[in-house]
């Protein structure tokens, strides 16, 4: 027996496999296995470095970043801890002690 997954439009159990697609003969969905387990992952966010972020990790930021209404910067090395990580531009959303809630750019840290 064949352990395809259902149908994601229409549930249906008679999926069929055509080259590296699957396809639903009852509504037609056409779709690749891989795109679907990726999109199912939830947001993905990248360091500096290249390596891959997850909620609860610690960062560090790379460089100095001026926040818009704040009496002073957010200086290299600050230690940012227990991140999550969500959609968007700002794709970090976290607490850093002295200034509170923050929203950073994946880009701008380093994993420790």
């Amino acid at each position: 027996m064949n352990n395809l997954p259902n149908c994601p439009k229409c549930n249906s159990e008679y999926v069929y496999e055509d080259g590296v697609l699957l396809v639903c003969p009852e509504c037609a969905y056409e779709w690749d296995p891989a795109e679907v387990e990726a999109a199912e992952a939830g947001p993905v966010a990248i360091d500096a470095n290249g390596n891959q972020l997850a909620d609860g990790d610690t960062v560090t930021l790379i460089k100095d970043l001026k926040v818009k209404g704040a009496p002073k910067d957010l200086k290299q090395g600050t230690r940012v801890k227990n991140i999550r990580i969500v959609e968007g531009d700002h794709n970090i959303d976290c607490k850093i002690d002295g200034f509170g809630a923050m929203k950073l750019k994946s880009e701008f840290v380093k994993k420790i």
